[in-house]
């Protein structure tokens, strides 16, 4: 979906200052006293992966054993060996629908380039030098990542063969609350937060990926977009950007928690037309089902239940920030170990069932959660 980046924020006066050269990469979301653009620096001579900066700079002839994983909407992903190690390639498509969506997206993955933590996908390199290969269509551009696997919280949600108990949905809830946490202290906003960008490591590990729609705000942590540029995923996205009014870190804070919501029911947020479900999101403050569901129902479910109403509340003002999220989400934590027990109870919680039908427009089962 097209990036929320605005155009002013991402494209320079003369569009042909993007064109594939091969030194180095450019990027304008960061404005210096000098200029618009940021010259990142480029670490000359090849070294360990693990050592070397993000860079403007991808050695290609170092990239062995390419294998493509996954493809979108503006680009494809390939599993590699570089400079030793395992990596992720994310190539942008120069062929598409919008390829004014395309730059921005591209652009709007390095926000969050400079940053390491470990809940966040790390960069080591991008670049718009990008060679074609036999078979390929050109690039505009290309993501040199950490590989942290093939496997999303969307598989271990939905995959139907991996088991949910309670101690580890709290700990994946505390790793994508402490990934956005230094996100928004850095000022940037994820604005695409759902289960399928959010990648599970071998060591059973939550890290945010995928930041083609997001938004490095100013000062004042709040920037206004215009109706045009609406990026993300519907069932996940704020109400108040589905009307066009400002963004604040509170907008991820409404994605996390249906991305929550999921993580405990295993089901979709809601059935029915994709327009239908925008209109009841904003207009009836449709969300997701929480009353039935067997696991909103314990002392420790209605906790949870408490938070996730927070999170999507229609209001952004009235939305707790991500640390203080993160906090109760700590709380209930130390309630429960990691064989999703209550500490001293000796009774293990089974498999986590299937819950009730996700909302629906039309259906009873999900009404205005307030």
């Amino acid at each position: 979906m097209p990036s929320p980046v605005p155009l002013s924020r991402v494209l320079p006066v003369d569009p042909s200052r993007f064109s594939p050269g091969c030194g180095s990469c450019s990027s304008p979301l960061v404005t210096q006293s000098t200029g618009s653009w940021l010259q990142v620096p480029v670490q000359r001579q090849p070294g360990p992966a693990s050592r070397r900066p993000w860079s403007s700079v991808i050695y290609w002839k170092q990239l062995r054993s390419v294998v493509p994983v996954g493809s979108g909407g503006f680009g494809s992903v390939y599993r590699a060996e570089y400079l030793g190690r395992t990596v992720a390639l994310k190539k942008v498509k120069k062929v598409t629908k919008n390829r004014l969506a395309s730059w921005q997206s591209f652009w709007a993955e390095l926000n969050a380039a400079h940053l390491r933590h470990p809940n966040i996908v790390r960069v080591i390199a991008a670049t718009t030098c990008v060679p074609v290969a036999h078979g390929e269509e050109s690039s505009l551009g290309a993501v040199l990542m950490d590989f942290v696997g093939e496997r999303s919280l969307h598989h271990v949600v939905y995959g139907g063969w991996e088991t949910l108990r309670e101690a580890r949905r709290l700990r994946f809830s505390a790793h994508m609350a402490r990934g956005l946490a230094f996100l928004h202290a850095h000022r940037i906003v994820h604005l695409d937060l759902k289960p399928a960008n959010v990648l599970v490591s071998a060591e059973d590990v939550c890290k945010l990926a995928d930041f083609g729609s997001s938004l490095k705000l100013g000062g004042d942590e709040e920037r206004t977009l215009g109706l045009g540029h609406v990026g993300g995923t519907y069932t996940h996205r704020a109400p108040e950007l589905l009307r066009g009014l400002s963004v604040s870190p509170k907008a991820d804070v409404y994605s996390l928690g249906i991305t929550l919501w999921q993580l405990t029911t295993r089901d979709p947020p809601y059935s029915g037309d994709r327009q239908h479900v925008l209109y009841a999101v904003v207009a009836h403050e449709l969300r997701p089902a929480l009353d039935q569901h067997p696991d909103f129902r314990s002392e420790r479910g209605v906790q949870w239940s408490r938070l996730l109403r927070r999170c999507w509340t229609g209001e952004a003002r009235d939305r707790p920030g991500v640390t203080e999220v993160l906090e109760v989400v700590e709380q209930l934590m130390e309630s429960v170990d990691e064989d999703g027990l209550e500490p001293g109870s000796g009774a293990p919680c089974g498999p986590l069932e299937h819950g009730p039908r996700p909302g629906s427009v039309s259906g009873a089962s999900c009404g205005p959660q307030r």
